[in-house]
Order: C-alpha cells, then structure tokens, then sequence
C-alpha cells in the first residue's frame, strides 16, 4: 500500500498542478505585460538560494546530497498551497492568484536547469565521497 502512495504522489502533484495553471492561464495571458515583471525576481530568489542553500548545508554538516536538497528546498515555495488562499482575496487583488501562478511555472523552468546545474556546482571535494 504504501508504494502506491508513494508511486502516485508525483503523478496526483502533476494533475494538481495541470488544474490550477489551467484554470489560472487565461488570465496569464491577458496581464503577462505585468507578470513578465515578476520573472526576474524569482529568478534572482533562486540563484541567490544557490550559494544561501550550499552555505546553510556546509554550516549544519550535511553530507552532498543534504547539501543540494537544501539548494533545491529553499529555491521552491509552496505555491500550491498559497493558490486557494489567493483565490480568495477580494477582487482588488486579482492579480495575486496570477503572480502565483507564474511563480510555480517559473520555478518549474528552474528546477529543470538545476537538475543539470547544482551537481556540477556542489561537488565533493574527495574521491570517496563522489561514489556515494
């Protein structure tokens, strides 16, 4: 039982997130001029949790897989769960949901590169632990 819980965990994630960018992409495409300002700034969050990530795991001693789950860890937000609080803002803040939106499609985008990325850059530094 807890293999299949386990084994749906990723595709219930995928669907959960398929219905929200798809209830939400219209609306990204109509106010994207004021989104695309947002981009930069989660972009800039997570090459700054690079080094904020590697240091924080360097200080509590973590081994290199500890040290890029970290990486990874802080440059994702829980957006999925702030959505349903967003949707329920008043009207004047109807971009917000929007906002959240294109953060979890931006960060999409960026845990895609650093899947490729954060190995080259945290490496262990000797060669029994590379084997590991």
């Amino acid at each position: 039982m807890q293999e299949v819980v386990l084994g749906a965990m990723v595709p219930l994630m995928m669907l959960t997130l398929a219905v929200v960018v798809a209830s939400q992409i219209a609306g990204v495409g109509q106010q994207l001029a004021a989104l695309l300002l947002a981009v930069p700034v989660y972009v800039l969050f997570a090459a700054v949790m690079i080094p904020v990530g590697a240091a924080a795991g360097r200080i509590a001693r973590l081994d290199l897989p500890g040290r890029r789950a970290i990486v990874f860890s802080g440059a994702t937000r829980n957006s999925l769960v702030v959505v349903p609080l967003v949707l329920a803002l008043p009207a004047a803040f109807d971009l917000a949901p929007l906002v959240v939106v294109t953060q979890t499609l931006v960060e999409l985008v960026v845990m895609v590169i650093f899947v490729r990325l954060i190995p080259r850059l945290l490496q262990s530094r000797t060669p029994e632990l590379i084997a590991s």
